[in-house]
């Protein structure tokens, strides 16, 4: 992150700004349907005060409501007064496991609006309804459009609800790559790209018109096993049998009244007639909704000079120091991103890179404290810098402490070399993984200089100083030493992977190659130890520290989270450019997609030898 250094005039401008904003807009960073923390909503709002104000013969019952509409993100989150306003999976999380120990709760109503999760997310969000449910309470799912995101979370549930005018979507599951090597040679462009491992096809989009037969053959067991997957947790889930499943699937679109003759959903109710026949059902006479349950209440009346001193102390100081209590701690590590050498950052499209340096620092802040007995690393990543890669996974082999691994949506490639480095991995079981393999190369774009009338001239000494220049692909001289290194970088991936995974080394090459794998194939063949949660892995983590299961332990997450002075003022141009692509999006999502993509092509190449997936996966 780069500092900026302020004149008085340009800090009391900002802090002024900022106090008009947040007095304008109260609702500060709060989902558009979500009330203030901890409020309640009254199954009738039609009666009159005195009707429903509670006596002591009256019997109140109380319901948390989440609405979940966002991607829930693997994040530290922010930290200071306004970071327990965001909505990320770790505090979701949280918030379900508190309401189950909670004895004024008697349920949840789950709303669910198409979150963009990915399987991993999505079963984080399953086992944790899981576990309300094992407290005796129940959970009813609420839909208005069911994606097979949203179904396969609400399947979970004790009761799924859906209005008479809504739908449920269940197509299965579509590859839809796209290959760029037409276009480019329209530009005038070479791609010019070299691999180690068949199926390790990262770069045959922009080198290639279809994928070649190792990475579709890969890729089409993947596939396979999502539906699989889908299929097994609908049946396991509903009274429906296997060959039902597959029906319905092939038919992809249903009504809500379909979908409830199916024996897909419960019930056809509007919001309001749930409300009702909870009431009715518990013989409540004053039902209410605690929306936000868990957030804590947060003061955001900024108004008038002690307002203003109030913010600016906020920004300034944050929220008083916690003391410190005594006990042991567990450490969760967030490895979010591609991953790069340096600094973790964001990007101009709202994405993290997972810097080398941020995860080296925060892990070895994790082993220094002497009251943290383990480390969880959460990774969510698709890979990137190989060096990055082995900088991290050799700061793990340095800790004597007990690591864990737990693999979100993604931890793939760089993201699985450091992965291998813990004493034991866990993943969901539609975690993408595996992808061990190495790909690096370039774009030649003197064809397209051609066109544009550019020209250039070349002076050059060292039979290869045009191993990277964007004129030309590689000589054969160029190639040889290229592959070199990738080979000798390709040999410590699967030596390492091997001895972390204390399989022979010809077994690891069988599974190597660059192909990709599922949780549920990662745990068959050997390369994760077990299918589970985050929640799971804390556990283990626990365990091999030698600390009893109903030990209480602090969670501590890091790196620490960025706090509000930060990301208020830390780098404003980045935050301009975060803005700017979230305007982008929504002018024109297909061209915010579309620049995303070559972004993250430009970044994860940004170095020599790149360990990345062999094509970008998104899980609709």
């Amino acid at each position: 992150m780069r500092v900026e250094f302020f004149s008085s005039f340009r800090w009391l401008t900002s802090l002024l700004a900022a106090a008009s904003l947040v007095v304008v807009t109260p609702s500060f960073t709060r989902a558009d349907d979500e009330k203030p923390a901890a409020e309640e909503v009254k199954a009738d709002e039609a009666k009159p005060a005195d009707e429903t104000k509670e006596t002591k013969e009256t019997k109140k019952l109380r319901f948390a409501q989440f609405v979940v509409n966002s991607s829930l993100p693997e994040s530290p989150g922010q930290s200071g007064p306004f970071g327990d306003l965001q909505l990320d999976l770790r505090t979701t999380i949280a918030r379900l496991d508190k309401a189950a120990g909670d004895k004024s709760i008697e349920g949840i109503v789950l709303e669910l609006r198409n979150p963009a999760i990915g399987r991993g997310k999505l079963n984080e969000m399953r086992e944790a309804i899981k576990r309300f449910r094992e407290s005796g309470k129940k959970v009813h799912a609420q839909m208005e459009m069911g994606t097979p995101g949203d179904y396969l979370i609400a399947c979970a549930c004790d009761e799924i609800v859906m209005p008479e005018s809504g739908y449920l979507l269940l197509p299965g599951v579509r590859a839809e790559p796209m290959f760029y090597k037409g276009l480019l040679g329209m530009l005038g462009l070479k791609a010019d790209f070299i691999h180690m491992g068949d199926a390790k096809g990262a770069a045959e989009p922009y080198t290639r018109s279809k994928w070649s037969k190792p990475v579709k053959e890969n890729m089409t067991a993947l596939i396979d096993d999502l539906y699989e997957d889908m299929v097994t947790t609908i049946c396991e889930s509903r009274p429906i049998s296997r060959e039902k499943v597959v029906e319905i699937i092939n038919t992809g679109l249903l009504t809500a009244k379909q979908a409830k003759e199916a024996g897909l959903i419960d019930r056809l109710a509007y919001p309001d007639e749930l409300r009702a026949e909870l009431a009715k059902s518990h013989e409540a006479d004053n039902l209410v909704y605690v929306q936000n349950y868990g957030k804590k209440d947060v003061d955001t009346d900024f108004s008038g000079p002690a307002g203003f001193f109030k913010l600016m102390g906020m920004v300034m100081g944050g929220e008083p120091t916690k003391r410190q209590t005594a006990g042991d701690k567990i450490a969760i590590v967030y490895a979010v991103g591609p991953i790069m050498t340096g600094k973790s950052e964001q990007d101009f499209f709202g994405g993290e890179t997972l810097g080398s340096d941020t995860i080296v620092e925060a892990l070895r802040k994790a082993d220094d404290d002497e009251r943290v007995a383990a480390i969880v690393l959460r990774i969510d990543s698709p890979g990137g810098s190989a060096i990055a890669s082995d900088l991290i996974w050799r700061k793990m082999q340095e800790i004597e402490k007990p690591i864990v691994a737990s693999m979100g949506d993604v931890a793939a490639s760089g993201g699985y070399y450091i992965a291998m480095g813990a004493d034991k991995i866990y993943a969901e079981p539609g975690t993408i993984t595996g992808s061990i393999g190495v790909v690096s190369g370039k774009v030649a774009m003197g064809g397209l200089y051609d066109k544009l009338g550019i020209s250039v001239d070349v002076i050059s000494r060292g039979q290869n100083s045009g191993l990277f220049s964007s004129m030309r692909k590689f000589t054969e001289s160029e190639r040889a030493a290229l592959l070199s290194m990738m080979e000798d970088v390709y040999a410590q991936f699967t030596t390492k992977a091997a001895e972390g995974r204390k399989m022979p080394v010809e077994r690891l090459l069988e599974l190597a190659s660059g192909k990709v794998y599922t949780g549920r194939q990662a745990k068959q063949n050997g390369l994760i130890d077990e299918l589970g949660t985050l929640h799971d892995a804390v556990a283990s983590a626990k365990k091999l520290a030698g600390l009893p299961d109903d030990k209480k332990v602090q969670l501590e997450v890091l790196p620490e989270p960025t706090n509000f002075f930060e990301s208020l003022f830390g780098n404003m141009d980045a935050e301009q450019e975060v803005r700017l692509g979230a305007a982008l999006g929504r002018i024109s999502p297909e061209i915010l997609d579309a620049a995303r993509r070559a972004h993250r092509l430009q970044q994860l190449f940004r170095e020599p030898i790149s360990l990345v997936m062999p094509f970008e996966l998104e899980i609709k």
